[in-house]
């Protein structure tokens, strides 16, 4: 199954956006595909705004989003891969969403998802159920 992650960001912006407010992004700049301008990023991680007057070209996809943003009066091109973003939130209320981090994806040539046996997973026995949170 694929990540929810990209849906959600994209679902988020368009909230934050249609509702007047300035999206942020919290991005893992460590992460190995990210593409950030050099010292700008704190511990790790870099607060970006990607609201539609800040940004040039914005592209949103299962993958990544790409845009170009202003670093100190100079343009960069971004690469944000989905799995790098952190969070995205509305900067006038903080509302939106935090997220878990997500391990990293191997190619063929790393370890697969398969587990010891390398056979199928296994079934859940029983019926599903749906715990109330209260």
């Amino acid at each position: 199954m694929t990540s929810s992650r990209p849906y959600l960001i994209r679902a988020l912006y368009e909230w934050i956006v249609d509702n007047n407010c300035t999206p942020y992004i919290l991005v893992n700049a460590e992460h190995a595909q990210v593409k950030v301008p050099q010292g700008f990023a704190r511990d790790g991680q870099i607060v970006l705004n990607i609201s539609p007057s800040a940004v040039r070209g914005l592209q949103m996809d299962n993958e990544a989003l790409s845009f170009e943003g202003r670093f100190g009066g100079v343009a960069h091109h971004l690469y944000i891969p989905a799995a790098a973003v952190l969070a995205i939130y509305a900067r006038e209320n903080g509302q939106g969403m935090v997220f878990d981090l997500e391990p990293p994806v191997f190619d063929e040539d790393g370890p697969d998802d398969d587990g010891p046996s390398g056979g199928e997973p296994p079934r859940p026995s029983g019926r599903p159920s749906l715990k109330v949170v209260k």
